[in-house]
């Protein structure tokens, strides 16, 4: 089985910066993939950024620039560095963990961007 629990989430103002840290736990294996996803209210939960094991990322469109995905493998943590926030950023930011078919959730942060 395998946790995650995240933390960093908060109320910001926009064009504020926040970071998002992800730690997970158990039985974690070498090869798997990391990342962020977000649900506004009323809308489908959406991928963020995503991260490899090797390091390989990937963006959502509205994100790049702004917002950086890394991780640490040795501490089996992914972060989530966020710039020039905007309004529209507002949702809750949910950790995913993805190996050997296997998809684990955290259980989500809020982020609240104000104008």
């Amino acid at each position: 089985q395998v946790q995650l629990v995240e933390s960093g989430g908060g109320l910001v103002q926009a064009g504020g910066s926040l970071t998002l840290s992800c730690a997970a736990s158990g039985n974690i294996f070498s090869i798997n993939v990391m990342g962020w996803y977000r649900q506004a209210t009323g809308k489908q939960r959406e991928l963020v950024a995503a991260i490899s094991s090797g390091g390989s990322t990937n963006y959502e469109d509205s994100v790049k620039g702004r917002f950086t995905i890394s991780r640490d493998n040795a501490k089996n943590t992914v972060y989530l560095q966020m710039n020039s926030l905007k309004p529209e950023d507002t949702a809750v930011y949910y950790c995913n963990l993805a190996q050997r078919g296997h998809v684990y959730w955290g259980q989500g942060t809020q982020v609240t961007v104000s104008s």
